[in-house]
C-alpha cells in the first residue's frame, strides 16, 4: 500500500517530517520490492515502527516504511525457545503471541509500545545486573540491503555480522524478521518501596548484585528514591497481583492523571515543585505483588515529557547522581521529573551502551511544556567526564568524531554500513550526525 505523506512526529513531539510517501508492506517480499524502487528512483528509505525514539533516528525524508501491517508470528517455536517476529510487532503484542506456547522474553524495559525492530535498532533495555538489553536476545534476522538483497544472519548464516545487524540503528539495511530467544513464562515477585537516597546509594552496588531485576527512581529536592526489585520465580508459582482497583489508582490515576496535573502546575509556579515531588514520593512505591513478568516490567505512561539517557561504567552511578544532586541545587532549577537508575551486564554488540563494560544506565527527563535544554546539556558534560555513551533513541548532542572514542568497534560498524548500504539509502540527518556522512 501507498500513500502520500502526511505530516509525521514522533510520541515526545520532538520530531517531525512529512515523508515524499507512506508504504505499509506486509511481507518481507513487499519490503524488497519498496527497498529496490527507492534504490532505483534514488529516494532515501527509513523504516518507522512506533516512533517512541525522542531523536530523529526514524525520520523519513524519502520514502517512509510504516511497519504496521508488517507483523505477527513466522511459524511455531523451535524447541529451545527461538521464536521469529516480523519486524512491526509491537512489544505488547509479544506476551499474547506467546502465551500458547509458555514462552516469554527474558528482559523488557519499562514501555512496550515499541515495535520490536525499532526497539533492538536503539538499544532499548531493561534492569538487572546479568540480563542484557532486548539486542543481546537477538538470535537472527532478515534484513533487506541498500542493494535490495535478502539478508540472513544468524548463528549458522553470516554469523559474524550477527553483533552489528543486532543493533543496527536501521543503518544497515530494512528488518524484515527478528529472531529472539524467548525462555520459559514466569513470574515476578515486584517490591517498591520508598528508602533514603543515600542508603540506595552506598549499597547499590550490593543490591545490584544480589537482585534479578533492581532499580531506583530519585525525586530532585527530596532525599528520597522508590526502589523496585524484582525475583524471578517458576511460571508456576502462585500469582499474587494488583488487584484492578489498585492498578488503576496507582498506575493510571496517580501515575498518569494526577502526575499530569501536578507537572503542569509546575510549569505555571515553579517555586511549587519541590513539594509536588515530595507529594509523588509519598503517593508512590510501598507495595508487594507477583505477576506475569510482562505485567510487572511493563508501566503505563501517558505523561508526555522528553528524555536524555547515558550509559556509564557500573561503579561511577553512585558519583554521577550525586554531582547531577549537586547541579540542580547550585543551578536553583526546579525538576518535576524523577532521575531513572537501571543496571546491564557488559555484552558484545558493535553499538551497544553497555559493550565491553557492566553499565549503570541514568535518564533525566523535563516535562514536555519545558525546555530541556540547559538541563540536558549540563548534565550531558557530567556524563561526558565519565565516559557516558548516549542512548541511541533518547535526546544527546553527540556526534561521531566524540562517539567513535566511545566504542571499540565503531570503525568496523562504519565500514560494515559502507558495505550494506554504499549509496546511503538508509540515511537521514541523525544517522549522519551520529555515523559520519
Amino acid at each position: 500500500m501507498t500513500a502520500t505523506g502526511a505530516v509525521w512526529h514522533n510520541w515526545a513531539r520532538t520530531e517531525h517530517v512529512r515523508p515524499l510517501r507512506v508504504e505499509r508492506p506486509r511481507t518481507t517480499a513487499a519490503v524488497q520490492r519498496a527497498v529496490r524502487a527507492a534504490a532505483g528512483s534514488g529516494i532515501p528509505i527509513k523504516a518507522v515502527g512506533s516512533g517512541h525514539s525522542f531523536t530523529g533516528i526514524a525520520v523519513a525524508t524519502g520514502v517512509q516504511l510504516a511497519l504496521d501491517d508488517l507483523s505477527g508470528l513466522i511459524g511455531r517455536p523451535t524447541a529451545d525457545g527461538r521464536v521469529t517476529f516480523y519486524a512491526g510487532t509491537r512489544l505488547h503484542e509479544i506476551p499474547r503471541l506467546l502465551a500458547p506456547y509458555g514462552l516469554a522474553m527474558a528482559n523488557l524495559g519499562d514501555i512496550d509500545r515499541q515495535s520490536i525492530s525499532g526497539a533492538i535498532s536503539t538499544g532499548t533495555h531493561g534492569t538487572g545486573s546479568v540480563f542484557g538489553g532486548l539486542a543481546t536476545q537477538v538470535r537472527g534476522m532478515t534484513l533487506v540491503t541498500g542493494e535490495g538483497e535478502i539478508l540472513r544472519v544468524d548463528d549458522t548464516t553470516n554469523a559474524e555480522l550477527l553483533p552489528a545487524v543486532a543493533l543496527g540503528l536501521g543503518a544497515l539495511g530494512i528488518i524484515a524478521e527478528v529472531t529472539l530467544a524467548c525462555v520459559p513464562r514466569f513470574l515476578l515477585e515486584a517490591v517498591e518501596q520508598t528508602e533514603p537516597l543515600a542508603d540506595v546509594l552506598d549499597t547499590v552496588a550490593e543490591r545490584t548484585a544480589s537482585a534479578d531485576h533492581f532499580e531506583f527512581y530519585w525525586f530532585p529536592h527530596t532525599e528520597t528514591a522508590l526502589t523496585k526489585t524484582n525475583t524471578r520465580l517458576p511460571g508456576s508459582a502462585a500469582r499474587k497481583p494488583l488487584s484492578p482497583m489498585s492498578r488503576w489508582v496507582d498506575d493510571t490515576l496517580v501515575a498518569n492523571g494526577l502526575y499530569r496535573a501536578l507537572c503542569f502546575t509546575g510549569t505555571v509556579l515553579p517555586p511549587v515543585i519541590p513539594v509536588v515531588n515530595r507529594l509523588a514520593g509519598k503517593l508512590t512505591g510501598n507495595r508487594r505483588f507477583t505477576d506475569r513478568s510482562h505485567r510487572v516490567f511493563t508501566t503505563k505512561r501517558t505523561v508526555r515529557f522528553r528524555e536524555m539517557e547515558y550509559g556509564l561504567p557500573a561503579e561511577h552511578v553512585p558519583a554521577v547522581l550525586r554531582e547531577i544532586e549537586s547541579l540542580i541545587a547550585r543551578k536553583r532549577w526546579r525538576i518535576s521529573f524523577p532521575i531513572e537508575v537501571r543496571f546491564a551486564p557488559a555484552d558484545d554488540l558493535w553499538l551497544s551502551t553497555a559493550t565491553g563494560r557492566a553499565t549503570g544506565y541514568i535518564a533525566v527527563h523535563r516535562y514536555h511544556h519545558e525546555n530541556p535544554e540547559p538541563y540536558f546539556r549540563a548534565v550531558e558534560a557530567i556524563f561526558h567526564e565519565y565516559g557516558g555513551r548516549p542512548h541511541w533513541g533518547k535526546m544527546h548532542t553527540q556526534g561521531a568524531a566524540s562517539l567513535a572514542g566511545l566504542y571499540p568497534r565503531f570503525d568496523d560498524f562504519v565500514a560494515l554500513r559502507d558495505r550494506l548500504d554504499p549509496r546511503r539509502l538508509f540515511a537521514n540527518p541523525y544517522l549522519n550526525r551520529v555515523l559520519g556522512d
